[in-house]
């Protein structure tokens, strides 16, 4: 059985819309949604990402017990995280098992700051990536995301959402269907190593896979 962990952005929670939205549309397919520690103890400000990695390590371990099928992400810095966790992060810490990772709103810098980028671990990522993106994302423009995720050595996938910004309000059912639609074709091809794009999709605004 494939099970898919979710994390929520820095300033949500595990019942942040989208995530329930995404778990509703892969169903039957075994869904947790998690918050890191911070959250837990009913505190706002984010941990450091070591607190945060072990959070990711420790609930992907619960899951891999009997399982090696992991699908893992979330928004912002949930999937972030979860993409660094994937990667091996730490040091002497062992990468996490996964057959792909679900990033919805990629947090590729701080808005503002573009030379502050949070991909030195995007080389280590041999696994399929879906993006979820808005085109007017502050923390990443499209052609900012796209050059920088050529890095990655697994199959990348970017869903464009037109004239959304980072929070991608109102596009809940978008992002839970192209997610589903996503790990479907992964399930059913990951024998052969890659995701095959979407039928039809060429330009901005649809789905593009390298």
């Amino acid at each position: 059985m494939t099970r898919l962990l979710l994390f929520p952005g820095s300033g949500s929670d595990r019942t942040h819309s989208s995530l329930l939205a995404v778990e509703a549309a892969v169903a039957p397919m075994a869904v947790v949604r998690a918050d890191f520690p911070y959250r837990t103890a009913g505190r706002r400000a984010p941990d450091r990402a070591p607190v945060l990695l072990q959070a990711v390590r420790q609930q992907a371990a619960a899951l891999l017990a009997d399982d090696d099928r992991l699908v893992l992400g979330g928004r912002s810095m949930g999937g972030r995280i979860c993409s660094m966790a994937v990667a091996g992060v730490g040091d002497g810490e062992p990468k996490v098992k996964a057959k792909g990772l679900v990033l919805i709103a990629y947090p590729l810098h701080p808005p503002g700051k573009p030379d502050t980028l949070r991909v030195e671990h995007f080389s280590r990522l041999k696994v399929p990536c879906l993006f979820v993106s808005g085109t007017r994302d502050s923390f990443g423009t499209p052609d900012e995301l796209t050059a920088w995720t050529a890095s990655i050595p697994g199959k990348v996938t970017h869903v464009w959402i037109d004239g959304k910004g980072h929070d991608l309000k109102g596009c809940d059912d978008r992002i839970a269907v192209e997610v589903a639609a996503w790990i479907t074709r992964l399930r059913g091809r990951g024998r052969r190593g890659s995701v095959p794009p979407v039928r039809g999709a060429q330009s901005r605004g649809t789905t593009r896979t390298r």
